[in-house]
């Protein structure tokens, strides 16, 4: 069998998961035993497997999510209100193919990013553009944006994005430049894009926190309209992590 130059030609067709598959097939003395199409099989779903994983391996870096959180890795047992039906229907994804919202409210450290970002990682495994952004950084990312006569372009790229993550909302009110942003933003994702919104402030004070009522209503209706609702309670789930030894006396 003409190996080397076999790996040249995948190599040069950018197949390295065949070209990867092929080396570990050709290692195995049973594989021998195989039929060509048996090989040719194999050889697909290593290449196929390999693209997969550099597509998510992509969108991860690009999502740059806070937390490596997993869907796996969620405590359904911590007592803080967490639907385990609901949680685990949010990650088979239909819910951003129908460009719905997701509102995460509860105390401080009950695991709103976490779980924000365990969902966007399932996401990124699913083949889904995700970005997160802190709120107080988005705001000031958009306003620098305009200051550079980037606004519109960033909020285009906004828009592109499948999955938006908008992590810490509140509880500050916004200043007008900010309720804009917040309009735009919503505008253009609303019933095209899917988004998830977390905070400490229940839904319903989150008028106050936008100020004008005016476009606190029309902000409202785009982000609470048809959305999912995961409303914590509890202690702090931090309170609950050993705390690290002691140093020893010197």
């Amino acid at each position: 069998m003409l190996i080397h130059p076999t790996m040249g030609l995948l190599a040069e067709l950018g197949l390295h998961g065949m070209a990867k598959g092929f080396q570990e097939l050709q290692a195995q003395p049973e594989s021998r035993a195989l039929e060509h199409a048996d090989w040719l099989a194999l050889l697909l779903e290593r290449e196929s497997t390999t693209r997969r994983q550099k597509r998510f391996e992509n969108r991860a870096r690009a999502a740059a999510l806070r937390h490596n959180a997993s869907i796996e890795d969620v405590d359904f047992k911590a007592s803080r209100g967490l639907d385990r039906g609901l949680f685990l229907s949010l990650a088979g994804g239909d819910w951003i193919r129908q460009h719905r919202s997701l509102l995460i409210t509860g105390p401080a450290g009950v695991g709103k990013s976490w779980l924000a970002c365990a969902l966007g990682q399932k996401a990124c495994r699913d083949d889904v553009s995700v970005a997160y952004h802190r709120a107080p950084r988005l705001f000031a990312t958009l306003a620098q944006a305009r200051d550079e006569g980037r606004y519109a372009r960033l909020l285009k790229a906004l828009a592109r994005v499948e999955l938006l993550i908008i992590d810490d909302w509140g509880p500050e009110k916004l200043d007008d430049a900010q309720r804009r942003d917040l309009l735009e933003l919503t505008e253009d994702r609303y019933e095209r894009r899917a988004t998830i919104i977390t905070s400490q402030i229940p839904v319903d004070r989150w008028y106050e926190i936008i100020g004008n009522p005016t476009i606190a209503d029309a902000i409202m209706d785009r982000i609470a309209h048809n959305a999912y609702r995961i409303e914590l309670a509890g202690e702090s789930l931090r309170k609950r992590q050993p705390e690290p030894p002691a140093a020893a006396p010197a």
